[in-house]
């Protein structure tokens, strides 16, 4: 933690997506650090929003603002001059991505360009952080974990929008970051991360919390798909590290790095569900699958690589991270104004587990 506040301390950190899931829980995190964040978002993308309880609007800048609209986005790159950035706004639902494909495309695939062209122009150093993930991979049901030289692109619209994101990249690197030794990028593949103040539709997590809370069921649309489970602060320390690295490390420039759990972390969904029954009292679902919605039944991650040159490593069991995730939603529940210090805590618990091993 010492050589994250070193590095991040008075730095200027632009985050694209920051008022999303895993981007309020990364600004918070940076803010503890010390950073000086710079924000790029187009308006909440879930009601509730993590980001809007958490009541930090006046700690960053903000910028609300379209990923798709090229000409302003250079200019904030331009006025900010960042030392650090962190592109995580996407479109990031698989569902959604049928409902509105061109939206889905624009955004990920195009909106993933718009951030290179914007760093091209960028005269100072600068480490670039483009977060996609799992799905990026194409998935042909291997039991065996997928590695970074693995293919991408998967079938359905999400997945494609960030395999194609993730040549983008590459073309990048290769054109015009080469030989530009001021700009260093990294890509973080994460699993499927879990957390509290994830609002998100159509996802796990969410449509658990807000059916028990109501004491409803929830519907489980694939019971027997296996995902790498993974708490978001895991996934968050992970892309902290590979900006850490790719600023003491040249050769790291262009390569990309999976941020997921041991394999012991796959579980099924039922899995999940059955397990949250330890912590939260009132849990019933119903299972109720849709033929018209194509989805991935099996998908797991090698970390080895992150392991090996980031020194990277998941902290949290699979039992722990359930653990975290339902006491976050309990305390949201009881006390939603207390969401900043609810946060907090988590980010200065796991923070205590990385330095001294702290058992939870």
């Amino acid at each position: 933690m010492r050589e994250f506040r070193k590095l991040f301390v008075n730095k200027k950190v632009i985050i694209t997506g920051h008022t999303g899931f895993k981007g309020s829980w990364l600004t918070l995190w940076l803010l503890k650090l010390g950073a000086k964040v710079v924000g790029i978002s187009n308006g909440h993308p879930s009601k509730p929003s993590h980001y809007n309880n958490l009541n930090i609007d006046k700690k960053i800048k903000n910028y609300n603002l379209d990923i798709r609209d090229l000409d302003k986005l250079k200019k904030v790159f331009m006025s900010n001059k960042p030392d650090f950035i962190f592109h995580l706004a996407a479109q990031s639902i698989v569902k959604k991505s049928f409902k509105n494909p061109i939206y889905n495309w624009e955004t990920n695939m195009l909106g993933t360009i718009n951030v290179l062209e914007s760093l091209r122009f960028l005269k100072k150093n600068c480490i670039a952080v483009f977060i996609t993930s799992d799905k990026s991979y194409r998935n042909l049901e291997l039991k065996r974990c997928y590695r970074e030289n693995d293919l991408l692109g998967g079938y359905d619209p999400y997945s494609a929008s960030k395999g194609s994101a993730e040549f983008a990249i590459s073309s990048y690197v290769k054109s015009f970051f080469s030989k530009n030794d001021k700009i260093r990028i990294g890509v973080g593949r994460a699993g499927n991360v879990i957390g509290g103040g994830d609002w998100s539709e159509n996802r796990l997590i969410p449509d658990c919390m807000r059916s028990w809370s109501k004491n409803k069921k929830v519907i489980l649309r694939k019971p027997n798909s296996t995902r790498p489970w993974q708490h978001v602060l895991e996934a968050i320390y992970g892309y902290l590290t590979l900006a850490k690295e790719l600023k003491r490390r040249k050769n790291l420039h262009g390569e990309a790095f999976n941020f997921g759990p041991s394999e012991t972390n796959n579980y099924r969904v039922i899995k999940v569900v059955r397990n949250m029954r330890d912590y939260w009292q009132s849990v019933n679902w119903i299972i109720k699958k849709n033929k018209n919605f194509k989805e991935s039944n099996l998908l797991k991650l090698n970390s080895s690589k992150a392991r090996k040159f980031l020194k990277w490593k998941n902290n949290l069991s699979f039992q722990k991270t359930i653990k975290l995730v339902v006491e976050w939603y309990k305390e949201y529940f009881e006390n939603s104004k207390n969401t900043y210090n609810i946060s907090k805590k988590q980010i200065e618990l796991y923070e205590k587990i990385l330095t001294t091993n702290y058992k939870i």
